[in-house]
């Protein structure tokens, strides 16, 4: 029941390459028709029913945080800031304090894929998952760029959508899809997480759970990201034409 999952908002990164558009805040206030980009991730988790939202704030954490203190959008926030960069797994890891759900969904603030999250809970909870992944099969580039999946983790599956391979940015070719940036985690995955402070869902966490109850759930919704100034503004059109 999506009214009673945690849905966890990774939001600290700073966003380099896309300082010249987003120097002066942070990546995923990154405006899209006047409104920072985050607004459409967490409208989108409240359509679908969610009530409860963490976001793992750091880089510029006191405007991200001031700007949801004021329009929640009608949802309960949290906030779980880090201090020290700590990357994806670590800003989970942080946030374990404040989720009180088992399984609870994960989501990168700077990328968006309108997953229905009931089914993705429903396939999680089928296949007695401790990790589901969201894969996009359908990725719609900047115009002028062929489709490169290397530039995302690419995810190879068996019949059964159990995850056998997991290659975070990695140029070789093949794979089912790309990682859309949307997890199901079972309260057990905080526990084996590594030891150190600062590490990677992607790098260190994921490749790890091969083989040990990780699957991938396929999804046929473009996904769009912001990491470059090239994919921010193919996001910001694809979503305002979205809008109307």
């Amino acid at each position: 029941m999506l009214s009673k999952t945690d849905a966890v908002i990774l939001c600290g990164g700073q966003g380099k390459r896309l300082q010249p558009i987003v120097s002066a805040t942070s990546k995923v206030m990154a405006d899209v028709s006047g409104r920072p980009f985050l607004d459409i991730v967490i409208a989108h988790l409240k359509k679908q029913g969610i009530r409860r939202v963490i976001l793992c704030t750091g880089y510029k954490a006191d405007q991200i945080e001031d700007y949801y203190r004021k329009n929640s959008q009608g949802l309960t926030l949290e906030f779980s800031r880090e201090s020290d960069p700590l990357g994806t797994g670590g800003a989970l890891k942080n946030a374990w304090y404040f989720i009180e759900s088992d399984p609870f969904l994960v989501f990168n603030g700077d990328s968006f894929c309108a997953v229905d999250l009931d089914a993705l809970l429903d396939f999680h909870q089928s296949k007695f998952a401790r990790a589901s992944v969201v894969v996009s099969s359908s990725r719609r580039e900047p115009v002028g760029q062929a489709q490169d999946v290397s530039a995302f983790g690419n995810i190879f599956l068996d019949d059964d959508m159990k995850v056998v391979k997991f290659r975070e940015k990695d140029p070789g070719q093949g794979g089912c899809g790309v990682n859309a940036g949307v997890y199901c985690f079972n309260e057990d995955i905080l526990l084996s997480m590594p030891d150190t402070k600062r590490f990677s869902l992607e790098h260190d966490v994921f490749p790890a759970l091969v083989g040990k109850g990780f699957y991938g759930f396929c999804v046929g919704q473009q996904f769009y990201d912001i990491g470059t100034p090239e994919r921010y503004e193919a996001a910001r059109q694809a979503l305002e034409r979205l809008k109307r």
